[in-house]
């Protein structure tokens, strides 16, 4: 029953193409800034350090934020299909049927993790087309193998952050609105928009604090030494770039990341339940 509820929902998603465009507009701006203006800019700052390698690895660098931001606003998207079916009260003949309620909770859920993971390696394919296209090179078999690992962790925590949030929501003007707005932010809360090291303290406390900075760093780093391993690169480079987040003067080791964004995503999926529970008469 759950694999049959996840291919309707699944083919409600993609057969909606203005929904799979929006749900990706995080990522257009994000690249369209980067293109026009960041580019440029990051290479020029970047040129001095690292020489002709400058431009490969800031590609590395903004492809690798691209790929994060993917695996959030994509689950976005996703549960779309969730907030549609309470708006339009299709809840009612879901109720009327054999089907159980977290059968039904639970396709949401696992749809927008498959919808999250079929988009963000689609992402990651394209990147690599791009890099590759401008005279860097494709990922080896190890980094790729790393950077899918990434991707599966990040749409873990991704798709519990936007459940709970989707939990609250109950019309498909709330739901747009709240889209708009995580798509405007994820970029300054992945580090993207401005560098880490050219923000306060304060928000750059925020931005380590938000789960998918994590999957940024670690992304970075995976394609970023690609291009250049990390170590000919000088400590207050990496923390500037958000490369590397330090607290108390020490780096997080990526165990802490990787813990910090399963740890986050049980929380989130937790609270989101707890909420869900409550709402018997919409779910």
């Amino acid at each position: 029953m759950i694999l049959q509820l996840m291919k309707r929902n699944l083919k409600m998603y993609f057969r909606d193409k203005a929904s799979v465009f929006f749900s990706l507009m995080g990522v257009i701006i994000i690249i369209g800034v980067y293109v026009m203006f960041l580019g440029k800019m990051m290479v020029d700052y970047t040129e001095d350090l690292v020489g002709t390698n400058s431009r490969y690895l800031m590609m590395s660098w903004i492809m690798a934020g691209v790929i994060s931001v993917t695996t959030i606003t994509t689950c976005n998207g996703a549960f779309g299909i969730m907030v549609e079916d309470i708006a339009l009260k299709r809840m009612r003949d879901f109720k009327v049927s054999p089907i159980k309620r977290w059968q039904l909770v639970l396709s949401y859920v696992l749809s927008a993790m498959v919808v999250g993971l079929i988009m963000s390696i689609l992402t990651l394919l394209l990147s690599e087309l791009y890099i590759y296209v401008e005279g860097g090179k494709i990922l080896s078999f190890s980094a790729l193998t790393k950077v899918l690992g990434l991707i599966l962790i990040s749409v873990f925590s991704s798709s519990a952050m936007i459940f709970m949030i989707m939990s609250f929501i109950k019309s498909q003007n709330a739901f747009g609105t709240a889209s708009s707005i995580i798509g405007t932010l994820i970029g300054f809360l992945t580090g993207i928009y401005i560098p880490l090291g050219n923000l306060p303290s304060g928000v750059q406390s925020i931005i380590k604090f938000f789960p998918l900075s994590h999957s940024g760093v670690m992304l970075r780093q995976v394609m970023m030494n690609e291009a250049l391993p990390l170590e000919y690169l000088p400590d207050e480079f990496k923390i500037f770039l958000g490369v590397n987040f330090e607290i108390g003067g020490e780096f997080i080791s990526n165990f802490i990341h990787i813990a910090y964004l399963f740890i986050s995503g049980v929380i989130f999926y937790l609270i989101a339940i707890i909420i869900v529970s409550k709402k018997r008469s919409n779910l």
